[in-house]
């Protein structure tokens, strides 16, 4: 056992984690679930960019499913009440999220570029069976890079002098482990520093491209702006706050005295920078899928296409309804 308590930390997370995650959960879930449908259909049009949507509306829909736990963690003031094998289970989840969105996101970054800037060149790296394959690596890959926290014991128990209770922990240890650190380290270069120099590159060559084509009419070409706005500034927002302070742990932590207050301030801020990371399950529906016209119209076909099931069963009901009270009238006059 440690000291490491914090009780405002507690405190904190007591509210900020489930406010949050609830709108995650209650938002993402029905609109990745969308984004799958039209990511779906675009695929079944030829349109390599389906794929990554697809691959990226899945690993957030994952993650959302997964919140609850979170919730009732942080709702219980970090203390994890499951087995550990679900404790492992839902921080493998979280960080696979975290790292396979990134790549696929400058997947879609790159497939953009290609498709504005050199239309007619890298043809054969704009196919469904590309695009199939380098989703496949990225799982893959993240799979086996988090791999480690399946193996890794992810609960430890944490005594709290002021309340004179334990609370049993769920991965974020304080301080990192040793192995912690050089993963994330690693992850903070090749998960997030990578992708986004990659994808600040591309939407600037998307932006040029876009702001000298002459046949791209000035309104379009400020939704499109605007577009390739949105999509950089929610990477950022998303992600940045979460990996400055992860980075700056990995360097305080390597040598950390349990009674330092800073690493334990620094600690508290660390973790809401996780709960601000799970806002972008919520801006990547809305941003790659459902503010495209394609993605609008693919949309409200897959609208149409339920509502015609709905009133076609509806019908049925009607019909065997009607011919069930018809049966029973003539059974009536017959007696």
């Amino acid at each position: 056992m440690n000291s490491t308590c914090i009780e405002e930390q507690h405190d904190l997370e007591h509210y900020l984690f489930p406010t949050v995650y609830i709108f995650v959960i209650f938002v993402s879930i029905p609109a990745n679930i969308g984004s799958l449908c039209v990511s779906f259909l675009q695929a079944k049009k030829e349109n390599e960019l389906g794929i990554y949507l697809f691959s990226l509306s899945l690993s957030d829909l994952l993650y959302a499913l997964t919140l609850p736990l979170w919730i009732d963690y942080t709702w219980n003031k970090d203390n994890w009440t499951f087995s550990p094998a679900l404790c492992k289970g839902s921080a493998f989840c979280m960080y696979m999220n975290f790292y396979s969105s990134t790549g696929f996101l400058t997947c879609i970054a790159v497939d953009r570029y290609l498709a504005v800037v050199y239309p007619l060149r890298f043809s054969f790296l704009r196919t469904r069976r590309f695009a199939f394959m380098v989703s496949l690596c990225i799982w893959v890959l993240e799979s086996i890079f988090n791999a480690v926290i399946l193996w890794e014991d992810e609960t430890t128990i944490e005594y709290c002098d002021a309340r004179r209770s334990n609370f049993t922990l769920c991965y974020d240890k304080y301080p990192l482990e040793k192995w912690q650190i050089n993963l994330n380290l690693f992850r903070t270069c090749t998960g997030y520093a990578v992708p986004l120099v990659i994808i600040a590159i591309c939407n600037q060559k998307v932006y040029q491209a876009v702001r000298h084509n002459q046949a791209t009419e000035s309104r379009e070409k400020i939704r499109i702006i605007k577009l390739l706005v949105s999509i950089t500034l929610t990477f950022v927002l998303c992600f940045t706050p979460f990996h400055v302070m992860l980075l700056v742990r990995c360097i305080l932590e390597r040598n950390i005295n349990l009674e330092d207050k800073s690493g334990r301030q620094t600690y508290t801020m660390y973790r809401i920078s996780v709960a601000l990371t799970s806002l972008n399950c919520v801006a990547d529906p809305i941003l790659y899928c459902f503010v495209t016209e394609t993605g609008r119209s693919d949309m409200w076909s897959i609208l149409k296409f339920c509502t015609g099931i709905c009133n076609k069963s509806q019908r049925q009901r009607n019909c065997t309804l009607s011919m069930s009270t018809k049966d029973t009238v003539e059974l009536e006059v017959l007696e």
